[in-house]
C-alpha cells in the first residue's frame, strides 16, 4: 500500500486522527489498548474518497448498500466492552463487516477473528483491505448474519454491528461458557446490549448499556 495513502494528509493526517482519540477519551473511553488500535488504523482507507475527509469525525457514514461504517465512539465502546467481558480472546466472532472498519479493530485485539458479511460487494471490499492492512487472523464469508457462523463456534465473544428486534437465538447459542454477545437490540427504540452466557449453563444474564441507533439486522444475501 503507498505509504502517504496508508498515513493521510490533511484532514485524513494522523494529527487529525489524534484529536478524534482525545475525544473518545473525553467521551469515556478508557481502554488504552483500544485507544492504540484506533489511534494507528487509517479510517478513511475504509470509505470513498468523496467521504475520506470526514473519516475522523464522530460519527457514522455512508458506505453503500443502506449500510454505513460506525460512529467512532461506537466502535471503541463495542470493543472495549467486549475485550472487557469475555473470558478470552481466542475466537471471536463479528457479524456484520460492513467496510471492514470493526473487523480491523477487533482483529488487532483477538486471536483468532471470524466475521460475517450479507452483502457481497462489501464482503469483497473488506478482504481486499485486511490484505493491504496486512492482517492476517480473519475469516470472512458471505452470509446471513443472523445465524452467524456456527461450524467455527463455540465464541469466547461474539460482536454484532446490526440490530435485530429481538436477541437472536442463534447467536446466542453459539456462545462458549462465560462467553459474552455485544449487540445493539431494539426497532423504534434501540439499546447497545450485553449477553454472558453463565459458565457450564444454558443460562444467559442481559444487561442494557446505553441508547444507539443502528441498522437494523436483515435476513438473506445480496450478490
Amino acid at each position: 500500500m503507498d505509504r502517504f495513502r496508508h498515513e493521510g494528509l490533511g484532514m485524513t493526517s494522523q494529527r487529525t486522527r489524534n484529536r478524534l482519540i482525545q475525544r473518545l477519551r473525553d467521551e469515556g473511553i478508557s481502554s488504552e489498548e483500544v485507544l492504540d488500535v484506533m489511534a494507528s488504523t487509517p479510517r478513511h482507507l475504509f470509505l470513498d474518497e468523496a467521504l475520506a475527509i470526514r473519516a475522523y469525525e464522530d460519527t457514522a457514514l455512508p458506505i453503500g448498500y443502506g449500510q454505513t461504517i460506525s460512529q467512532p465512539y461506537i466502535v471503541a465502546r463495542m470493543t472495549e466492552l467486549l475485550i472487557s467481558r469475555a473470558p478470552s480472546r481466542a475466537r471471536v466472532l463479528e457479524v456484520g463487516a460492513g467496510s471492514g472498519y470493526q473487523t480491523a479493530i477487533l482483529a488487532r485485539l483477538v486471536d483468532k477473528l471470524y466475521s460475517v458479511e450479507r452483502v457481497e460487494p462489501l464482503l469483497i471490499k473488506a478482504r481486499q483491505r485486511m490484505r493491504e492492512l496486512g492482517i492476517f487472523n480473519v475469516e470472512m464469508r458471505l452470509s446471513n448474519g443472523g445465524f452467524g457462523w456456527p461450524e467455527q463456534g463455540p465464541y469466547d465473544a461474539i460482536l454484532c454491528a446490526a440490530a435485530p428486534a429481538s436477541i437472536p437465538d442463534e447467536l446466542r447459542e453459539q456462545l462458549a461458557p462465560g462467553g459474552v454477545l455485544v449487540m445493539p437490540v431494539g426497532s423504534d427504540s434501540q439499546y447497545l446490549t450485553i449477553v454472558t452466557r453463565r459458565e457450564e449453563s444454558d443460562r444467559y444474564d442481559v444487561e442494557k448499556a446505553e441508547p444507539v441507533r443502528f441498522v437494523p439486522l436483515l435476513s438473506g444475501v445480496v450478490r
